[in-house]
């Protein structure tokens, strides 16, 4: 468990002003192999009939993740049994839509499809500080935090009144409650430490404090967003062991 922190309060302050509160390659349903059964085989001492059989097909479920190109699939580390899959829906709009994928031994199968919220301005393979663009990439999940208590989750979890939102976004909606859940997503920060810390690996004009949170009804300034109750699931269902990931981008750039 990750304990507060003395400065969590300024912190979360300058989150506000510089961070998030302030050809697609499909694989085919039916792989190569995939189990074939068919009906209708006459038993013994039964009248053998010409009606047609019908045929019964196994699918199974896709050996990669849905919508990811070769180079974006490669960045997936192979240990990763989980991933949070945010796809934009243009380089350049905020909204998008979230689906978590579990592997099993059967493939990637995927849970329910949330709406979400991104950056005002998209999408960026370079995210600067103040550039109102979510990064584009695959970043593990380590650390998760809220203003609320711990929901359930197998995630080290700060609870603060640092994670407190005030002001308004910029289509003029109350910020307050967005962090009540956050996870951060470990981009341009120290895994292992709350998602309040400042350390920035790559420096301060990369930008941080990209997390995934509470949706406020609008766009962020670099995070992604979920509904409250779909924030609730999320904490719940991830699972260190299974080396949970996000990846994030537009649609196009995911295909890459």
């Amino acid at each position: 468990m990750i304990t507060d922190r003395p400065r969590a309060v300024l912190l979360a302050a300058f989150l506000l002003l510089t961070g998030c509160g302030g050809g697609a390659v499909a694989t085919p349903a039916h792989e190569p192999g995939a189990a074939t059964a068919t009906a209708g085989t006459d038993m013994p001492g039964t009248p053998t009939t010409d009606a047609p059989t019908p045929e019964i097909t196994l699918r199974a479920a896709p050996r990669r993740l849905p919508g990811l190109g070769p180079k974006t699939w490669a960045e997936v580390p192979s240990q990763t049994r989980q991933a949070v899959v945010v796809t934009g829906r243009g380089k350049n709009s905020p909204r998008s839509t979230v689906v978590l994928y579990e592997r099993t031994e059967a493939g990637w199968e995927a849970g329910g499809s949330w709406p979400a919220h991104n950056a005002l301005r998209g999408w960026s393979d370079h995210h600067r500080a103040g550039d109102l663009r979510s990064p584009i990439g695959v970043f593990t999940l380590t650390d998760a935090g809220g203003l609320l208590r711990d929901p359930g989750t197998r995630l080290p979890y700060d609870h603060g009144v640092g994670f407190t939102a005030t002001g308004t976004g910029s289509e003029g909606e109350p910020l307050a409650g967005s962090f009540d859940y956050v996870i951060a997503i470990d981009y341009n920060r120290k895994p292992g430490t709350s998602p309040l810390d400042w350390t920035r690996p790559m420096g301060a004009g990369r930008g941080g404090g990209i997390w995934l949170h509470v949706d406020h009804d609008g766009p962020t300034q670099g995070c992604v967003s979920i509904a409250r109750e779909h924030m609730r699931e999320l904490l719940r269902t991830l699972d260190p062991d299974r080396h949970p990931v996000v990846v994030m981008g537009d649609a196009k750039s995911l295909a890459r």
